[in-house]
């Protein structure tokens, strides 16, 4: 398979291409109503501010989907992706500008395991900001 990554050309250290994915108000109404994730803090500003955040924020589960694009695309297949999780930290705010807000995604290959298996460490920040702690994934390449 074109595109696939192999095991044997992955070294502990590489780093995985970093990518940024714009968030906008419009993505959180389209994820609210892919996921039936309607909580207020998604998209009313009122809400959220009453709850002590700075403005909306995207949901959680989204903004780890991005982050778990960053290991797809690198592997070249979904299916590589055996174990992924990650604790979230701080919120992504999603300002109603325009512009929205954008996370940042890089990886790096933490270690090689058997069975074709390397685990992988993941950053994600907006704004500066770390957004998820402890993000790592387990892909098995070809």
């Amino acid at each position: 398979m074109a595109g696939v990554r192999r095991y044997a050309d992955v070294s502990v250290g590489d780093v995985l291409p970093a990518a940024h994915f714009p968030i906008t108000r419009k993505d959180l109404v389209r994820y609210a109503g892919a996921s039936g994730d309607f909580n207020d803090i998604h998209w009313n500003e009122r809400v959220a501010r009453e709850v002590g955040l700075p403005d909306v924020i995207a949901h959680g589960n989204l903004t780890m989907a991005l982050a778990g694009r960053v290991l797809t695309s690198w592997a070249g297949d979904p299916a590589a992706l055996v174990e992924y999780g990650a604790r979230f930290t701080k919120p992504v705010v999603v300002p109603d500008d325009g512009i929205g807000a954008t996370l940042d995604v890089e990886g790096v290959v933490k270690e090689k395991l058997d069975d074709n298996l390397v685990r992988i460490d993941l950053t994600a920040t907006s704004n500066g900001v770390r957004v998820l702690g402890q993000a790592r994934a387990v892909v098995r390449l070809a």
